[in-house]
């Protein structure tokens, strides 16, 4: 029995209920900030699986950007798009847009506006070159009316000027941010634009290179004053400031570190590197797919037998030819160099604070080591007093004892008084002096044997 069909509001309530519902169980789409070749840019909901098909990109790809998960520094080169994680930035660059995830972070606007900026200004310098190369004749194609008649999409010949219409026709839609990417703009035979994804690719590490090396500012401001200060002081407050100083040099140096190794990493693999071309490969592959379709339309006479075994033939062309493909690496290998000793400077900058600091706790060291063979000098002098004492008060313990001498006997008339009076304070005079004299014989030694200074 067939159930009852809905009412488009009903439809429409039950298709947001199920997005709804997608969405609490984290399968639902996600806002993603997409930057097009021209410097436009607009929010757009797409899902995970949206993403994979629009980038092709694997799911494990994805999780790099995952806000949730911590992963380090990343820049992975795929056949159609770069995933790049740099510090706060997230994005998927393709060869006509980029595509970021976390937009609205407060970190991030900055190198939105950085980059909307300096991708309108490329795509600007592009069509004004474009223009100045179409009116002075030296664009791609020079003088197309004289040109033999071409056999079109569908068998009719076409000429030069038909084929100029449809290249300029091609070439704005490629400036507009579809699909296809602009080609690369010789510009006195010798210098060149640099494609979409690397001028992307140039702002994130830009971005990247800069709050690194902002942050290693502040705590160079921060850290020298305060360990300066706790070489002249020592207390528990400029032992605390500078406790959290090295935390914080510890975590920003481990950071600069991995941004470091990556790029390291990128610059010894000469295929990671070949792997983000990705303005060449598209192109590449469309001339070549343009190319099979020529030539199967002219052979279009052959045997059907034929004609299969030449379209796999081309196909695998096609594909061994994208397989092997090898472009000139020097450009963006010279951008990742820029880049490369930027951070490495930046690391050397943390480098020199890390010593400062290592200096500063070895004379932190060396201080209050001092202090401490001060407090056992003083130890030993106050041990070696109290020995001294001790032996005065044995010979005062012999005196205390009651025995029966002459000494304690008690005086007959004053010459005797005068005579006892004078026997005790030469006995404890005595006494005293003796004990000082041990203690300087005691100390004496000491300093001759190199154990007191």
């Amino acid at each position: 029995m067939r159930s009852p069909k809905m009412a488009p509001e009903d439809e429409l309530h039950h298709h947001r209920t199920a997005v709804a519902a997608g969405r609490r169980k984290g399968t639902g789409s996600r806002e993603w900030l997409v930057v097009s070749g021209s410097g436009r840019s607009y929010l757009e909901e797409v899902g995970k699986h949206s993403i994979m098909h629009r980038t092709g990109l694997p799911a494990r790809d994805l999780r790099v950007l995952d806000p949730l998960l911590s992963y380090p520094s990343t820049i992975l080169g795929r056949e159609r798009a770069i995933v790049i994680n740099l510090e706060h930035i997230k994005a998927i660059v393709t060869a006509t847009e980029v595509l970021i995830p976390n937009s609205r972070d407060p970190m991030v606007v900055p190198f939105v506006q950085d980059l909307q900026s300096r991708v309108s200004a490329s795509y600007g310098t592009q069509r004004q070159t474009a223009d100045s190369d179409d009116m002075n004749g030296e664009g791609l194609l020079k003088d197309t009316s004289s040109w033999p008649l071409s056999p079109g999409p569908d068998g009719v010949p076409i000429n030069g000027m038909e084929v100029r219409k449809q290249d300029d026709c091609l070439m704005s839609e490629m400036a507009e941010g579809n699909n296809t990417p602009a080609l690369d703009i010789h510009k006195d035979g010798s210098a060149k634009v640099l494609p979409f994804e690397f001028r992307a690719l140039e702002v994130c590490l830009e971005s990247a290179c800069r709050c690194l090396e902002a942050e290693t500012l502040t705590l160079e401001q921060e850290a020298y004053p305060a360990l300066d200060e706790l070489t002249s002081k020592i207390s528990t407050l400029n032992l605390e400031r500078v406790r959290q100083i090295k935390s914080r040099l510890v975590a920003i140096s481990g950071r600069v570190q991995k941004v470091r190794d990556e790029l390291e990493h990128l610059l010894d693999d000469d295929m990671d590197m070949a792997e983000m071309y990705l303005t060449e490969k598209l192109v590449s592959q469309r001339f070549g797919d343009s190319s099979s379709r020529i030539e199967l339309d002219n052979d279009a006479f052959q045997l059907e037998e034929d004609s299969e075994e030449d379209f796999r033939s081309e196909t695998a062309n096609s594909n061994g030819t994208l397989t092997g493909f090898k472009p000139n690496i020097e450009e963006l290998e010279m951008l990742l160099e820029a880049y490369f000793v930027q951070i490495d400077g930046t690391l050397n900058k943390l480098s020199h604070l890390r010593e400062y600091v290592d200096d500063t706790e070895d004379y932190i060291n060396i201080m209050l080591d001092e202090k401490q063979n001060q407090l056992l000098q003083m130890g030993v002098m106050l041990t070696t007093a109290t020995v001294v004492v001790t032996a005065g008060v044995v010979v005062v313990g012999v005196f205390g004892m009651n025995i029966g001498i002459d000494l304690y006997n008690d005086p007959a008339n004053a010459e005797e008084q005068r005579t006892s009076n004078f026997r005790f304070w030469e006995t404890t005079i005595g006494t005293i002096a003796g004990c000082v004299i041990l203690y300087i014989l005691a100390i004496g030694w000491g300093k001759k044997s190199g154990l007191l200074q």
